[in-house]
């Protein structure tokens, strides 16, 4: 019988350590085919992002809260956005983001719009009031002062909404009666339940002839 030569391994050893290192590389030829992609896709994507930031603006004049603005936004920039993020106006909620829960609603030109469906480049040199311009320096709005009255808010997080809408309900002319104000502010959702207290600071501004 032949002996086995000692600087010779067993098989199954010998297959252990071929699988191992085929295993390793593999992996280290993945590593180096899937790396480079993937580091190329995230500089592609930094890069369009800055490209994007520096060529396709669109110089916007607004007016918001009786101040001139002049803004350089992107196209797809939302009026919420610009409010909140560019012009720190963060009175305005942003909630749904679909326009169903009414939180994001200012005025433009008077009328009431869901800025969160709104695209910003769409109001140039229109005027943009938000829940921050309603006051007169300390002096609250009628329909602010009426929603701390009637205690109008819980949480407080959609009130900004609410009092935006409430103030146009009024001067739509939509506040005749309960009915009407129940159906004109059904577009603003309250999650903690406010609204009779609601429809009662809505009523005595009405009543009281307020108007913004």
């Amino acid at each position: 019988m032949d002996k086995q030569n000692p600087t010779e391994k067993p098989e199954k050893e010998h297959s252990s350590e071929s699988r191992r290192d085929f295993l390793k590389t593999t992996s280290i030829l993945t590593a180096i085919a899937v790396a480079p992609a993937t580091v190329g896709k995230a500089a592609a994507y930094n890069l369009g992002e800055k490209i994007s930031t520096a060529f396709e603006t669109t110089p916007v004049n607004l007016t918001v809260n009786g101040v001139k603005k002049q803004l350089s936004l992107e196209p797809r920039s939302t009026l919420l956005d610009v409010l909140r993020e560019q012009l720190d106006l963060t009175g305005t909620k942003k909630g749904c983001d679909y326009g169903q829960c009414g939180a994001c609603t200012v005025h433009v030109n008077g009328q009431r719009v869901l800025s969160c469906l709104s695209l910003a480049i769409m109001h140039e040199g229109e005027e943009v009031t938000t829940i921050e311009g309603l006051a007169k320096g300390e002096q609250l709005h009628p329909m602010q002062q009426a929603f701390i009255k009637h205690d109008g808010f819980q949480c407080g997080y959609c009130t900004p909404g609410q009092i935006m809408s409430a103030v146009a309900c009024i001067n739509e002319g939509h506040a005749n009666s309960e009915g009407d104000i129940r159906e004109f502010m059904s577009g603003n959702i309250c999650r903690c339940g406010a609204y009779p207290n609601i429809v009662k600071a809505i009523q005595e501004v009405k009543n009281g002839g307020q108007k913004s």
